[in-house]
């Protein structure tokens, strides 16, 4: 299996740290996350790369009711996230 974590952004990690470190978050909720860290992020930034990020099977798009949407992370998201851990342990030992 290619090791899709390498070829995404480090914006799209992020998103997929925030979305595995959370129950089902919304977008805002995502969004609000990661604007502590990062400044202001745009609608036109978070959701391209969300849909990015369902697109390759790392996360699982779902509603909580008509207008609200939740993000969590799949088996194959998790996986990805451990072998990116592993790979940057061996490297910086903290």
């Amino acid at each position: 299996m290619p090791r899709v974590l390498f070829e995404l952004t480090g914006f799209q990690r992020d998103l997929l740290y925030v979305i595995a470190g959370q129950d089902r978050p919304s977008g805002q909720q995502i969004k609000k996350e990661l604007e502590g860290e990062l400044g202001d992020i745009t609608h036109g930034r978070l959701y391209p790369n969300l849909d990015t990020l369902v697109k390759n099977d790392l996360i699982r798009k779902g509603t909580h009711d008509r207008r609200t949407n939740f993000y969590e992370i799949t088996d194959r998201g998790l996986a990805e996230l451990t072998r990116r851990r592993e790979w940057e342990d061996q490297y910086v030992d903290l």
